[in-house]
């Protein structure tokens, strides 16, 4: 079975992210024959197209790069004011630029978030599948992976201790390991 190579990006910057930590316990559940790198949104600057007219930055190249190479993405964020981490957002629009250079198009993409609220990001995810169309992302719709009352689930040093949202991050992978390889085939 050919490998799968999965980029992890949190949209939270915040030192024990819960959503990293969904990250980590991902990492920790892939199933066999399935990588995940988690990456850190933290040095992307802020988007502007005078900054972009005078050349990519260099944090920009390398996570554009980073996703060219992926075979598909999980995206694990927080909810900000009923939508989308503004950080997660801006890395997304630097990434999709130039337009004609997009290289989330036609990549495999699984949502997951968890927040302290009772909804579990739900909202966000909402929008960020929105988002996903704008950039042909082919977003994979289920299992989801809303964890609510995230503070009851993680421990002190920000991992993942719930174990029944454990197992529904383990089936979520095995799914998201099916969608790559279908969306593979001719």
């Amino acid at each position: 079975m050919t490998p799968i190579h999965v980029l992890g990006i949190s949209g939270s910057l915040r030192q024990g992210s819960y959503n990293t930590g969904l990250l980590r316990a991902a990492a920790e559940l892939r199933p066999a024959g399935l990588t995940l790198e988690i990456y850190s949104i933290a040095d992307i600057p802020l988007y502007s197209n005078d900054v972009e007219l005078a050349g990519i930055p260099e944090p920009v190249q390398d996570f554009k790069a980073r996703i060219r190479v992926a075979d598909g993405l999980i995206i694990a964020a927080p909810e900000y004011n009923y939508s989308i981490p503004g950080v997660l957002k801006n890395a997304l629009d630097w990434a999709s630029r130039p337009p004609k250079e997009n290289p989330f198009n036609g990549k495999p993409l699984a949502i997951m978030g968890a927040s302290g609220g009772q909804w579990g990001t739900a909202r966000c995810q909402y929008h960020l599948r929105q988002v996903a169309v704008g950039l042909n992302l082919l977003t994979m719709n289920r299992p989801e992976i809303l964890v609510p009352s995230a503070g009851q689930k993680f421990g002190a040093d920000g991992n993942l201790t719930d174990q029944e949202t454990r197992e529904r991050i383990r089936v979520m992978l095995e799914a998201f390991a099916e969608w790559v390889r279908r969306l593979r085939t001719p």
